[in-house]
């Protein structure tokens, strides 16, 4: 009798267990169901990103990482709303425990913790929205120069979602007077204008802050013809800031 009403009651028992599985992992499925940053290093060498949040939003990864070449790194946005900018950090060395970087150095630290990087350096900007409007909005920016192509690939967005960025390698033909180098001549990134000459005009600055007196200038015209949807000075056209509806992922690549 014993062993007849253990078999009887098994299929009760896989029911439930059936039933227990089942809500787990709806559960699951709707806690991942948010938006993923993923960030992936194609170059042929190590970056280390640099996040940093706009005011009154949180700092994501501790602000900063090491990314080896050929490698990824994914990590939840926020539910609700999050915008900012992520940008990679070139030719790092940590010497007797002094963190530096040649490109988007952060103040001398591994992880920024909510500071920006050093110019010049290729910029991604998001402003991210969940709920009722989920938008997520991003441009990738040479205003402050450029280290590294960089591209934005949204995935399983609605309506039209754009892979937007800078894919070329302008190292090679960064103008002489833009050129970042090191002390022993390599060129590591290349300077926006207004990084290279600090003037109101080529950083629409003062009487040059509006968009009827910030121009495009011959050094911004060699980023923009070589990267024509990125933003090349400060107020450059605002389409190109680009909005996906509810997409799944945001892959951040850093070279091709």
């Amino acid at each position: 009798m014993m062993m007849a009403s253990s078999v009887s009651s098994l299929p009760l028992f896989l029911t439930l267990t059936f039933i227990i599985s089942f809500f787990l992992c709806n559960h699951i499925q709707t806690t991942q169901a948010g938006l993923i940053f993923t960030l992936v290093n194609n170059c042929p060498f190590t970056v280390w990103p640099g996040i940093q949040p706009n005011s009154g939003h949180p700092v994501l990864e501790k602000g900063g990482f090491q990314l080896n070449s050929l490698t990824h790194r994914s990590f939840p946005a926020p539910n609700d709303h999050w915008s900012g900018r992520m940008w990679a950090r070139t030719h790092c060395t940590n010497t007797n425990g002094h963190f530096t970087c040649a490109t988007g150095d952060c103040g001398g630290r591994l992880e920024c913790q909510g500071a920006g990087g050093a110019t010049p350096a290729t910029l991604v900007q998001f402003s991210i929205h969940h709920g009722h409007n989920d938008q997520s909005s991003y441009a990738v920016s040479l205003v402050d120069g450029y280290n590294v192509p960089l591209t934005v690939t949204p995935h399983e967005g609605k309506g039209v979602c754009p892979v937007v960025g800078c894919k070329a390698d302008l190292l090679p033909t960064c103008p002489g007077i833009l050129q970042h180098k090191l002390p022993h001549g390599l060129v590591v990134a290349c300077k926006s204008g207004c990084e290279a000459f600090r003037t109101d005009e080529l950083c629409c600055r003062n009487h040059y802050n509006s968009p009827n007196t910030c121009k495009p200038s011959s050094y911004s015209e060699f980023f923009k013809h070589a990267c024509p949807s990125t933003f090349t000075y400060a107020h450059d056209s605002p389409s190109l800031m680009h909005e996906c509806s509810s997409p799944r992922e945001l892959k951040i690549i850093f070279c091709h």
